[in-house]
Order: C-alpha cells, then sequence, then structure tokens
C-alpha cells in the first residue's frame, strides 16, 4: 500500500506532545464484586513498576461508576490520586439516557469530591466504547451487545459539554473509542465531527478473515491506523486497546502465545507506538479469578505485582531480534504489529495493499453504510471490561454492564467477565428496548461469505457478553 506524504504529516501530529502509556481497567472482577481502592491502587503501582517497561502511569477507564452504585465515582479516581496516575475516563454510553445521566452525575460528583486532584489527572473524557461497532452488522451477527448509532453519541458528547461547562474540567477533551473499521465508515463522520481527537481499538489476531499471521500483523495494524488517520481531520488518533494473546484458540493464521504476544509488543509497541502515539495497551493482567480465553494478560494469574510473562525491554533501534524471534516461532505465529511507528517511518511500513481491501466511500448522510469486514473486536474476555453489576433500573445499570466491545472470543468459562451472567443477558435485552440505545444495523453490503462464516465460527464457539 502506498502511504501519502500528506498521510504521514497527519499521523505524526500526535508525536508533537508528551505521549501517555497506559493500561485498561475494568470495574470488577469477573465473579462480579466491585474493584476497592486498594485493588486499583495495586494494578497502577504495578503497571508503574513493571520489570522492563516504564512509563505506564496512565489508565483508560470503561466507565466512572463504581460498581454497585448508581452514580458514585468509581474508586479508581482516589486511587490514580494516590499512585498519581493519569486518567482517561469513560462513560458507558449503551445504556440509555438514564445510564449516561448517572456517568455524568458520576463525573461532577467527582468533581466536587476530589477537586483538582482529580481534575488535573483527566488527560481525557471517552464518551463510550465500540458503540459504532456494535449496532453494525458485523457486531450484530457477532452478538457483540446493545450499541448506539452516531446520533446518540454526538447528543451525548453535548450533553457532557453542557455539564461540565461550569467545572474544572471544561476545557476536558473528549473522545469516542470504536474499531478501525467503524471510523472508516461515512455515515459515522458527525463523531469525528464532535471529538477532540479520536480513539481507536486494533487487534490483528482476530482479523481471520485476512492473512493474519505474525507476518502480516504489522500490516493489519498499520493499514487500520492509517486509515483512521486519513479520516480523522488532522486530529489525533490515539490507540485506547490494542495487544496479543498469551494463550487461547487460534483465530485463522493466528495463534495465541506468549512467544507471539512478546513479538507483537516489541513490535508493535516499542517500534511504533510507545513514546510516539499515546497508547492504552490491552492488557496488563486478565481479569480474576477465572482467567479468559482467550488471555491477554502480560501478568499472569496470581499476584499483580509478579514479574511479567515475558521480557518487556524493548528492543534496541535497528535490532534483529525481533525478526529472528519472528521467524522462530513463524509456524505459532499470531499478527503482531510490526507497525512502523505512523508518520516520520510511514514510508517504511511494510503494510500490505492486499491485506485490506479498499473502503468504498459512503456519504454521510447515509443511514445504513456498508461496514468493511474485517475487524471483529477482541474477546477482550478479562473483566478489564466488566463493570458494575446490575443496580437499580436495567436501563441504568445495563449502561454498565455491557463492555465496550464484544467478547467474541470467550469461552464459556469467561462469560461471567463481561457481566455475561443470566442476570446480565437479561439486563441487555432489556437495555435493547431502552430509548436510544439501540439503532438500526449498519449494512454490510461487502461482507464477504468468508466473512460470514468466520463469525458463524466464532459465534459458535464464545460467550459474547461483556462489562465495561
Amino acid at each position: 500500500m502506498q502511504f501519502s506524504n500528506i498521510l504521514s504529516l497527519a499521523a505524526t501530529v500526535s508525536v508533537a506532545a508528551a505521549q501517555y502509556k497506559g493500561f485498561n481497567y475494568g470495574s470488577t472482577h469477573t465473579d462480579g464484586s466491585a474493584k476497592t481502592q486498594a485493588d486499583f491502587e495495586a494494578e497502577f503501582a504495578a503497571a508503574k513498576s513493571l520489570t522492563g517497561a516504564t512509563g505506564f502511569t496512565s489508565a483508560r477507564l470503561y466507565t466512572t461508576i463504581q460498581a454497585g452504585t448508581d452514580n458514585t465515582p468509581i474508586l479508581a479516581i482516589p486511587a490514580a490520586i494516590a499512585q498519581d496516575t493519569s486518567i482517561l475516563l469513560g462513560l458507558w454510553a449503551s445504556g440509555g439516557q438514564a445510564g449516561f445521566t448517572n456517568e455524568i452525575n458520576a463525573i461532577t460528583n467527582a468533581i466536587a469530591q476530589y477537586g483538582t486532584a482529580f481534575t488535573n489527572r483527566v488527560i481525557g473524557i471517552s464518551v463510550g466504547s465500540e458503540d459504532l461497532y456494535r449496532v453494525s452488522t458485523i457486531g450484530i451477527a457477532s452478538m457483540a451487545g446493545v450499541g448506539v448509532g452516531p446520533d446518540i453519541i454526538v447528543q451525548y458528547i453535548n450533553q457532557l459539554k453542557t455539564a461540565l461547562a461550569s467545572t474544572t474540567l471544561r476545557s476536558a477533551k473528549i473522545t469516542h473509542v470504536d474499531t478501525y473499521n467503524a471510523w472508516t465508515n461515512g455515515s459515522n463522520s458527525a463523531v469525528i465531527s464532535a471529538v477532540d481527537f479520536l480513539s481507536m481499538d486494533v487487534y490483528p489476531y482476530f482479523q481471520s478473515e485476512m492473512a493474519n499471521s505474525i507476518e502480516q500483523g504489522s500490516s493489519l495494524f498499520n493499514t487500520a491506523y492509517d486509515e483512521t488517520v486519513a479520516v480523522a481531520a488532522g486530529k489525533d488518533v490515539w490507540v485506547t486497546e490494542t495487544g496479543w494473546p498469551v494463550s487461547g484458540p487460534n483465530q485463522g493464521a493466528a495463534v495465541a502465545s506468549v512467544a507471539n504476544s512478546k513479538i507483537y509488543w516489541d513490535q508493535v509497541g516499542c517500534n511504533t507506538l510507545f513514546g510516539k502515539v499515546n497508547t492504552f495497551w490491552y492488557i496488563l493482567q486478565d481479569a480474576l479469578p477465572t482467567l479468559p480465553s482467550p488471555s491477554f494478560g502480560l501478568v499472569g494469574a496470581g499476584s499483580i505485582s509478579q514479574a511479567p510473562l515475558f521480557n518487556l525491554t524493548c528492543p534496541a533501534a535497528g535490532s534483529s531480534s525481533t525478526a529472528a524471534s519472528s521467524a522462530a516461532v513463524s509456524s505459532a505465529a499470531a499478527p503482531s504489529g510490526a507497525a512502523l511507528a505512523a508518520g516520520a517511518v510511514s514510508a517504511a511500513r511494510v503494510a500490505s495493499s492486499s491485506s485490506v481491501s479498499a473502503v468504498a466511500a459512503v456519504p454521510a448522510s447515509t443511514a445504513t453504510a456498508a461496514v468493511r469486514p474485517g475487524y471483529v473486536p477482541s474477546s477482550r474476555a478479562s473483566s478489564a471490561r466488566s463493570s458494575a453489576p446490575v443496580t437499580g433500573s436495567t436501563s441504568t445499570s445495563a449502561a454498565r454492564v455491557t463492555s465496550a466491545t464484544g467478547t467474541r472470543a470467550t469461552t464459556a468459562s469467561t462469560t461471567s467477565t463481561r457481566a455475561t451472567t443470566a442476570s446480565t443477558t437479561s439486563t441487555r435485552a432489556t437495555t435493547a428496548s431502552t430509548a436510544g440505545s439501540t439503532t438500526a444495523p449498519i449494512s454490510t453490503s461487502d461482507s464477504s461469505s468468508n466473512t460470514v462464516s468466520y463469525l458463524a465460527a466464532l459465534v459458535g464457539g464464545f460467550a459474547l457478553l461483556m462489562t465495561c
């Protein structure tokens, strides 16, 4: 694939400022119990002191509400203050108006309770997570959960701005998190106009209808990032989720293994993202006590302070060690983004024009535009996606029970990870009827039979519910 000089320049915009590095953090354990302040503090402290990796001092949250409450601020906030961790706040947006109002109330309550000790650590606020993906045909087919369309996301962004106008967060940058093919879908362009920066989730491991072995991983990641940059209208693009599982089922040519997770970390994390693009890796440690499959944790089950599963030290610039290790495990390869850093090194990218087909232009006014197949959000089957247990009305709590993305590669044991308990299932069904919490599916006119069979295979074997 040819990358224009304009695209290269656009991709370097986010490099100008200091870059954030962090992980994604859910609000509950896999058994549904709420994380405590001590739990969050232990996670944030472990992230800051990882052997071989420095500077992971930011946290991305999926909800601002403490699990089990209606609008009490999440205890990750005082934990972040105690650990001097910056926060990308998240407001769950697929649970209806009542649920979103409670998310806003949780923020204003946090401002009142913690003051500038809180607000000075907020690096951005995300309104929703993969909501647009979940109302696409692919998202619906993979049972990704309740989502909302671009009109609702824009409406919620405006509500948030109004609520914060007279607070110390009035200048906070607002974003939305979604998959790259949701961002490149022209019918979602209103969201691009409404946000201050775009936040993108990318998982080559799940792009099994494409060539997605370890050798192609870099092209898949690079293409997804560059295509998002191309539609971002000059706005920064953050990577809010990416990673490679250390264990789990094969996805096409992709194999989950510690060796491949290391390759992905080196090639995508070290060579492409860290220090160049604001990045939130998925994930420091999978939610416990039930280990999900696939498992993405850099740290295994047990103590959060234990040594990582592989050496996190980034290879020296120009080192051939990564390439050598890639060749050594190619028979078990899982896509790794050998993505060379966006922008300055764009010309050196190893992006393949054959790995991802071109996206047809879709008028912004088209209500049901095509979503290109090729990315099924990760099974992130850990309760990094877990959110508050159901409390209050279903329309309110469901805003926190669903994960930001579909759990399409989750084993039965990880069903609870994303609030996939029976009670959660009924909650999500209720949410589907909540005004404003669903929209007509975005058609996938270009979906191929390969994509259909791929989705069928995924849906057949995995629990698909989640929590934010």
